[in-house]
Parts: structure tokens; C-alpha cells; sequence
């Protein structure tokens, strides 16, 4: 099995002046110290405007900076919202490709399609077209990393002509496509496309194998890839502290997870929300005994000593998850605490799921193979443009009717203007 931890930047208030500066250096701090411990994967979120519960909404910074400090951890988007009414499709192609690049190939894709009001209203997104502008996205941001050059699109939630899209990717087709999954519903759906599966619903281990058995009979029968090359693999997020004593663990772990479900429930289901001015924390604190631990689900399996967290990811490795992605920083959850609580995972618990990783990722990649090259038989690919197709356009400054007077030119500007000119005659009589 691997393991990834993954960022919301949660912030409860109060703030004070340097709050969010020093929650983000706590936080690639904290990417650094994983990346030394041999964690495998550093996942960040992309939101907007949901104050306290993630401050978010530039991950692809946020990535670039970590890569900066690390060699080995790969760095998932988790994910990338994909209507375009917050990316539009090409600008997403180059924001990836360029940080796979800078990372030397090290970037997961995770994409997603936003379920907020704060979001969807502040983008002017349709919430009953989300999941469509999500397909159509998708879709032509993988074709986009990979075709030279993009064919160009007409569609229903955006179009673009011919473009050669830069730059391409380190990773050959393209990084690690993945969704996030919250049912049963999306696990097939990610199988159907052949995407990893990022899952958010906080199960238990003995549900993770309805989960997993769900996905590889829908993977084998139905897929057809989205993208160019499939991610068969599926990552399950939950709760995570880590001490020698149950207790501690759970006092340092507990409360951040709850405020985490707490502020979610505020933002997406039950809250009402007056911008820079509620204080979800404060609602937190006033109801946090009502709730006891039971807004926790089935996500506090990884909250415990190395051995309740070695015999959890047990069950989560014999059901067949591949990774487990740890909510470090929750709620009010101290940085010095989940240094700690990372470094005594890694030295008591990660070896032994280690061990034989690479043994266990060979075998499932020989048995999923027919699979894999039955799916791409079923899959119908963009057609590439042949080059007497690919269209030819001048720049805007050949195509003024008028040329322009001189005499009223300031001078830098007419010789610019004269040296252009000259290149002109010579590029048409080449």
C-alpha cells in the first residue's frame, strides 16, 4: 500500500494578521519532513471562497512550491475543479504539464466538478450541468496534453480552434487521471473511464471492499478510458493521529477531523454563511459535545497508536485499496503534532506495507492487462489533423487594412514598426 497526505489549509479563526502565511509554510514545512520519511504522495485541494474550511484556491502554487523542496513524493491535485467557469480546459493542460515538468515527473491529476453554492454561484457555474462540463473538461484537457497539435473543439460548454497546447507533460501520455469519488454512484463512474478513484465518503474497512470489488467489475466489463493511458487505483481518505498513547491520539486527532466534517456540513449542506463575517468556529465550539464523535463516520480508523493504525490498513490493504491519504491538518491541529504523528507512522507503522509494494503493483498490472487492452478497443480517440489540414492563421499586425503614418509614430515605435517590416520580406521571400 502507499500513503498520501492531503490539504485542505484548514484556518478556524480567530486570524490574526499572519495566519494563512504561517499555515502555509507550517505546510510545505510538512511536505518536506513527508517526502524525507518516504511518504509517497502530498495531495491539495483547489476551493473557493469557503472561509475557515479550506484556503485553498491556488493549489497549483501551492505544488509548485513543494516541488521545489522535495525529490521524491509525487503531488496530486485532489483535485482540480473542471467546469470552465473556474478553468478553462487549456489553461488547466499547461498549469499541469508545466508542473510536471518542474517536479520532474511527479504529478497526480485529480480532477472533480464542485458542489458548493459559495463556488458554484461565485463562478457563475450551473450546478445541474456540473457533472457534464466535468466529462467534457476532462476529456479534452487529456487530448490536449497529448496531441501536436490540438485538433481544436466545439462543445457545448467550450470551444477553441487549433492549438498546439504547451508544454507537454514529463509523464508520457500524461499524469495519473483521478476523480473524486463521495458513492458508490462515482466509483463506477471513475472505473467506466478508466480514472483512479480519490474517495471522500470516510468508509470503513469492511465497506472499502464493497467499494474496491465495485470498481474492478465495472473496470473489467465497461471501461473505456477518458484519457490516453487508465489509472486503475483506489485511494481512500480518512482521519489520522498517531502517538503511543490511544488517548493523546486521539485528543490531537479527534477534534481537527470533527471541525473538518463540521465546517464541510456548514458550507455544503446546513450552513448559513454571511461572507467575512460568520465564524464557524465559534458555531463549532458551542455544539461540538451535542456531537460527540459520531459526525466522525467510519474515518478515525487512523487515529490511534502505530498498532490500531497497523491493524486498520490492514483491512484497507486486504480489501484492496492502494492508498491511504491521511488528514493531517484539520481544524486547530498543531504542526508540531503532526510532524510527530507523521514521523512515528513512518518509522513504527509504513515499513511493513512497504515491504513488497512493488511485487503487489507488477502483479495487479499483469492481471488488469487484458482488461486494459480490451478497454482501449471500445475507446473512440480524437482523430489528429494531418499537416495539409492543420490551418494557417497571420498574425494580428499583417492583417490591418491601413498601413500606419510614420510621420506621427514616435520614433522607437517607427523603428520597430520598420524593423518588423524588413522581417516581414524576407520571412515571405524564404
Amino acid at each position: 500500500m502507499r500513503f498520501g497526505i492531503f490539504y485542505e489549509h484548514q484556518l478556524p479563526r480567530p486570524w490574526a494578521p499572519d495566519s494563512e502565511q504561517r499555515l502555509f509554510q507550517e505546510a510545505l514545512d510538512q511536505v518536506e519532513l513527508a517526502d524525507r520519511l518516504g511518504i509517497d504522495h502530498a495531495w491539495e485541494v483547489e476551493h473557493h471562497f469557503l472561509e475557515e474550511y479550506s484556503h485553498s484556491s491556488a493549489p497549483e502554487v501551492f505544488l509548485a512550491a513543494a516541488s521545489q523542496r522535495t525529490r521524491q513524493i509525487r503531488l496530486g491535485h485532489g483535485i482540480v475543479l473542471m467546469p470552465p467557469g473556474y478553468n478553462h480546459p487549456a489553461r488547466v493542460a499547461e498549469r499541469i504539464a508545466t508542473l510536471d515538468l518542474v517536479s520532474n515527473g511527479r504529478v497526480d491529476f485529480g480532477t472533480g466538478e464542485s458542489a458548493s453554492r459559495a463556488e458554484l454561484e461565485g463562478f457563475g457555474v450551473r450546478p445541474a450541468e456540473r457533472r457534464a462540463m466535468w466529462r467534457e473538461a476532462v476529456e479534452q484537457v487529456a487530448n490536449m496534453m497529448v496531441m501536436d497539435p490540438y485538433p481544436g473543439f466545439q462543445g457545448k460548454y467550450f470551444s477553441m480552434p487549433v492549438r498546439n497546447v504547451l508544454p507537454k507533460p514529463a509523464q508520457k501520455p500524461h499524469p495519473p487521471l483521478w476523480v473524486a469519488c463521495s458513492n458508490r454512484e462515482t466509483i463506477h463512474l471513475a472505473a467506466q473511464l478508466g480514472m483512479g478513484a480519490l474517495t471522500f465518503a470516510f468508509i470503513d474497512p469492511s465497506e472499502a471492499r464493497h467499494w474496491v470489488t465495485d470498481y474492478y467489475d465495472t473496470f473489467k466489463k465497461e471501461c473505456v478510458p477518458i484519457g490516453h493511458a487508465v489509472n486503475p487505483n483506489i485511494a481512500m481518505v480518512t482521519g489520522f493521529s498517531c502517538h503511543g498513547d490511544a488517548e493523546e491520539a486521539k485528543r490531537r486527532g479527534n477534534d481537527g477531523f470533527r471541525f473538518f466534517q463540521f465546517a464541510l456540513g456548514h458550507h455544503y449542506v446546513f450552513g448559513k454563511h454571511t461572507p467575512g463575517r460568520t465564524d464557524i468556529w465559534k458555531k463549532f465550539v458551542a455544539v461540538r459535545d451535542q456531537i460527540g464523535t459520531d459526525a466522525l463516520g467510519g474515518g478515525t480508523g487512523c487515529i490511534g497508536t502505530p498498532e490500531q493504525l497497523r491493524a486498520s490498513l490492514r483491512e484497507f490493504q486486504s480489501a484492496g485499496v492502494d492508498q491511504t491519504i491521511f488528514i493531517q491538518q484539520g481544524g486547530k491541529n498543531r504542526h508540531e503534532h503532526i510532524s510527530e504523528a507523521l514521523e512515528l507512522f513512518a518509522g513504527s507503522v509504513m515499513p511493513e506495507f512497504k515491504e513488497r509494494e512493488d511485487e503487489r503493483v507488477a502483479k495487479k498490472t499483469e492481471e488488469l492487462a487484458p482488461y486494459v487492452e480490451a478497454a482501449f478497443k471500445r475507446k473512440t480517440a480524437m482523430a489528429p489533423l494531418a499537416d495539409g489540414e492543420i490551418p494557417t492563421f497571420p498574425a494580428y499586425g499583417l492583417t490591418v487594412a491601413e498601413p500606419p503614418d510614420l510621420s506621427k509614430m514616435p520614433e522607437a515605435n517607427r523603428r520597430r514598426y520598420l524593423t518588423y517590416q524588413k522581417m516581414k520580406e524576407i520571412a515571405e521571400r524564404a
